[in-house]
């Protein structure tokens, strides 16, 4: 039996509260993990983004003469 399955033979109930539980698990760990970061130090510094900035491709359009 696949685990879609088992999923699908529980509860409406007991599969809104698993829902619900995994969105709160990931709500929890966005917040922690920006403070986890400043604790260790891994804020992003000015000359970081400006690098990013530097390195990501830039799209540049060109303007056709119409027929």
């Amino acid at each position: 039996m696949s685990l879609w399955q088992k999923y699908r033979g529980i509860s409406p109930k007991t599969r809104i509260l698993i829902g619900c539980g995994i969105m709160a698990y990931a709500g929890v760990a966005l917040v922690l993990s920006d403070k986890a970061e400043e604790k260790f130090g891994l804020v992003p510094t000015e000359k970081d983004k400006e690098e990013l900035q530097r390195v990501i491709p830039r799209i540049t359009t060109i303007e056709r003469e119409s027929r």
